[in-house]
């Protein structure tokens, strides 16, 4: 290592699946999941200095209810390093916890990133973030599922239980609101609620779409399989789903994920702000956010600064 400090800043941002069709269940319980995965322009900060020890402080606006235990994601990909001396995070919280937008699921990846660069002494290569490069994918995997699709922050089908990861055909960016009601969904819980585990998955090959209305008419005929039992569980899900969808200028409502945080897709950025400032008007508790959906790989690579 060199004698300069060094300090590295990675952004996480939430995980959003556009479609997630559950196709069947293995026998050890983990369910097979076809997911569109893209990445959304909110996110979480984590900074990374290289110690001997290692150990995370938590901060900002969605810090209550991060594990700082052995139970945090980002510990965990930090002692899953064999060889790495230690490193200390500060997590910058802006994304609301266990609400199906993979905030630990992306924090993870970060750290994942962020040691990498700590580990080359600071070189930023895109490869070394690469799930189909890294010797750590089956550790990384093990953590969480959603964790390998989080690494680079592009769009991917996600397919398996989150082994699968393939390159999408060229979308259209995407202007969206997001919306957390604030309510507590339990993951496991939701899957045990799925009455039929096998379901048809997206077609074998994905089509290719230069505009915005055609993609977003193809997702219309896709599914999120959990959004019902979430919706039966969480009555407050459905009736966040109407509010976004009886937008006039929304295009799609759908949950992403597990839940509860729900989707609305627009025309355009001023159409998603002014239905965000509806919705923050409406239900000021909520956690709202017209945010933009794609790829932010670039975002997402770690920022190096030295000192001393």
């Amino acid at each position: 290592m060199s004698q300069e400090t060094l300090g590295v800043t990675v952004f996480a941002p939430a995980k959003i699946n556009l479609t997630l069709h559950v196709t069947g269940q293995r026998d050890d319980g983990y369910h097979l999941l076809d997911s569109l995965v893209v990445f959304a322009s909110v996110g979480d900060q984590l900074h990374v200095k290289p110690g001997q020890k290692i150990s995370v402080m938590t901060k900002g606006p969605e810090a209550r209810g991060v594990p700082t235990d052995r139970s945090n994601l980002v510990l965990r990909v930090a002692r899953a390093f064999t060889g790495m001396p230690g490193a200390s995070f500060v997590l910058h919280k802006s994304l609301p916890v266990a609400s199906g937008i993979g905030g630990g699921s992306a924090d993870a990846a970060a750290a994942f990133r962020g040691l990498m660069t700590c580990w080359s002494d600071g070189e930023v290569d895109a490869k070394m973030f690469d799930p189909a490069h890294t010797p750590m994918f089956d550790k990384l995997l093990a953590l969480g599922a959603d964790i390998p699709v989080c690494l680079q922050s592009v769009p991917k089908r996600m397919r398996g239980v989150g082994e699968v990861l393939e390159d999408t055909p060229k979308m259209p960016l995407l202007h969206a609101v997001l919306v957390n009601p604030r309510v507590s969904v339990s993951t496991p819980v939701v899957f045990e609620a799925l009455n039929n585990k096998t379901n048809p998955p997206m077609p074998d090959v994905l089509p290719s779409f230069s505009g915005l209305h055609g993609f977003v008419s193809w997702l219309g005929q896709q599914r999120n399989d959990l959004q019902e039992p979430a919706c039966a569980l969480v009555p407050e899900i459905g009736n966040l789903l109407a509010v976004i969808e009886g937008d006039p200028n929304c295009l799609l409502a759908r949950m992403s994920g597990s839940g509860a945080t729900c989707f609305g897709v627009f025309e355009n950025a001023d159409m998603a702000n002014a239905a965000a400032k509806r919705i923050r008007k409406a239900y000021p508790t909520y956690w709202t956010h017209a945010v933009r959906l794609g790829g932010f790989g670039k975002a997402s690579l770690p920022r190096v600064k030295r000192s001393g």
